[in-house]
């Protein structure tokens, strides 16, 4: 596996990559790998002829700077996760160099992060998404990829880089199952900040997504109703709910849907600790 330093040198290797009628799979990260990532990264690499990983801490999307400091960083851990599954090339840089036509951070313009940052992320972390898309929009332009891989355990921001893909006219997004721990804990680089006990807490998410789905094969359709199942068990646990809704995720509102639903997906974000959590669900697939 090649590993590069800079933006430039991986435009470079990916245009030659291109012109040989090879195609690209990325798979964008801030590093802190974990299995759910290798997930990703083993499906770009079975799926195009060359695998390319971005790791690059993004302060852009970070609403708090203290969160931004403590997110893990580990380069040549995640290098050799990488190559192990099968990873062509990996690159990172400093923010400057992804935007050398800024003369300060402050300088870089954010893109507007479109209707699909309305409420519950886009709420709760101000000025998040319009850094997700920015970096994201950047890292395309670099690697100018075939199919670009996220996770579903970020929904949201799913539906915000599907929204750019459109607008640019390329790459096709592909989005990846939620891999879990067995007690249905979504992986997360954040996961390892928590305390063992915070760690035995953190399942009560999952439990609480699965019993909207359990209302919903029982027929509700009523976006408070589902809500309402995830709070009875969210309010009996240590966790500070920052939110706990269901979304109809073929029309995003920042407010509940209107009733009866016919898709729906559950979304929680909680905080144990210092530690912020999100996970989803679909209630209808």
């Amino acid at each position: 596996m090649i590993r590069l330093d800079s933006p430039g040198a991986a435009a470079r290797w990916s245009e030659r990559e291109r012109e040989a009628g090879r195609t690209i799979g990325m798979v964008p990260t801030m590093g802190a790998l974990h299995e759910g990532h290798v997930a990703l990264v083993r499906r770009a690499a079975h799926e195009n002829d060359r695998c390319v990983a971005s790791i690059f801490v993004n302060p852009l999307q970070f609403d708090d700077a203290t969160d931004f400091d403590a997110y893990p960083r580990d380069m040549d851990a995640d290098a050799e996760l990488l190559r192990s599954a099968g990873c062509d090339m990996v690159f990172t840089g400093t923010l400057m160099q992804f935007f050398p036509e800024a003369s300060s951070d402050q300088a870089i313009p954010l893109l507007d992060p479109g209707p699909w940052a309305e409420g519950l992320e886009g709420a709760h972390r101000p000025g998040h998404f319009a850094g997700v898309r920015t970096i994201v929009e950047r890292l395309f332009r670099t690697v100018h990829p075939d199919r670009a891989y996220f996770g579903e355990k970020d929904f949201q921001q799913t539906l915000v880089v599907k929204d750019l893909a459109r607008a640019l006219g390329y790459p096709e997004i592909v989005v990846c199952a939620t891999v879990r721990e067995p007690d249905g804990l979504a992986l997360s680089s954040r996961n390892r900040r928590l305390r063992p006990a915070e760690r035995a807490e953190a399942a009560v998410i999952y439990r609480a997504l699965v019993a909207a789905r359990t209302a919903w094969q029982g027929g509700e359709r009523r976006p408070e109703a589902l809500a309402a199942a995830m709070r009875e068990i969210l309010d009996r646990s240590p966790l500070e709910v920052e939110y706990a809704e269901v979304r109809d995720p073929a029309n995003w509102l920042r407010d509940d849907p209107a009733a009866p639903l016919e898709h729906a997906r559950a979304l929680v974000a909680a905080r144990l600790g210092a530690v912020r959590l999100i996970d989803n669900l679909s209630l209808d697939s």
